[in-house]
């Protein structure tokens, strides 16, 4: 099965190949698939981007393949991560392993329990204006 191409803005791609180039905590694996997805990816302005795809202040619901089980969470900065709010770390494995993937996308990527392939369910860009202070 060939792997889609990452459809993702500048801020996000800047992102990724400076966590590839800094990380020490990536498995060769993780290194080599997102080397070479970045090296694919298509790189559009935010007001081009479909709605559809994983960035940051995305709002995502993926299932792990094996397992059906599923999981829903805000992809947000590092800075903005809590995972009691279900705020998750673009920079948190599963975080890198989804940006610039659509909805409907089959992602494989190394967990420390070993490789894992998650689905991506849904995708909506949340509003930060839309928050109920």
């Amino acid at each position: 099965m060939e792997t889609p191409k990452l459809i993702i803005p500048k801020r996000e791609y800047d992102l990724l190949m400076n966590h590839l180039k800094l990380s020490s905590n990536l498995s060769d694996f993780n290194k080599q698939k997102l080397n070479n997805e970045l090296k694919k990816a298509k790189i559009v302005k935010k007001e081009a981007l479909p709605d559809n795809v994983i960035v940051i202040d995305s709002l995502v619901t993926i299932q792990d393949v094996k397992s059906g089980q599923e999981f829903t969470f805000h992809l947000v900065t590092p800075e903005e991560a809590n995972m009691k709010k279900q705020k998750l770390s673009v920079l948190a494995p599963i975080g890198i392993a989804l940006l610039g993937y659509t909805s409907d996308a089959v992602v494989d990527w190394e967990m420390p329990d070993g490789v894992k392939q998650f689905k991506v369910k849904h995708v909506t860009r949340h509003e930060k204006d839309s928050e109920v202070a």
